[in-house]
C-alpha cells in the first residue's frame, strides 16, 4: 500500500510539470472565422485613444494576420507595466472571444505570459494606423 502511494506522491507531479511544458510549444492562439467577428475593440495604452472596427475588410485583415501567426510561450508578463494595444475580438451576439495586448510586431500579452512570433510577424503597422486616424 506504501507504495502505491509513493509512486501516485512522485507520478502526479511529474505528469503536472510534462503538461505545463507542452504549453511551451509554439502554437496559434487565434483560430476564428473572420465571419465570426462583429467587432474588435483596441484601446491604445499609448495615448488612451480607443477605436471600434467594425469594416469587414478590416476585420478580415487583422483575423486573418493573427490566424496566421504562431506564438511560442515565453516569460509571465505580472508586474510588467505598459502595453501598445489591448484588443478584445467580438462575436455577433457581443460576447468577447478573445482578449490579447498586442506589444509590437512580434510580441503579445496573453492570459498572464508574453508570446512570440516563430513564423510571421503581427501586422502591427496596420492596427497602428486604424487606431491614430
Amino acid at each position: 500500500m506504501k507504495k502505491k502511494i509513493w509512486m501516485l506522491v512522485i507520478t502526479i507531479p511529474c505528469v503536472l510539470l510534462l503538461l505545463f511544458s507542452f504549453t511551451f510549444i509554439p502554437h496559434k492562439l487565434v483560430n476564428i472565422t473572420p465571419s465570426d467577428v462583429s467587432k474588435i475593440k483596441v484601446f491604445d495604452g499609448n495615448t488612451g485613444y480607443q477605436v471600434e472596427i467594425t469594416d469587414r475588410k478590416h476585420i478580415n485583415h487583422i483575423i486573418n494576420n493573427l490566424n496566421g501567426v504562431t506564438f511560442k510561450k515565453g516569460k509571465p508578463s505580472f508586474m510588467y507595466m505598459g502595453y501598445s494595444f489591448r484588443t478584445t475580438i467580438f462575436d455577433h451576439k457581443g460576447k468577447p472571444i478573445k482578449e490579447l495586448t498586442i506589444n509590437s510586431s512580434d510580441t503579445i500579452r496573453y492570459k498572464g505570459f508574453f508570446y512570440t512570433s516563430t513564423n510571421k510577424n503581427i501586422d502591427y503597422d496596420y492596427i497602428e494606423k486604424l487606431v491614430r486616424k
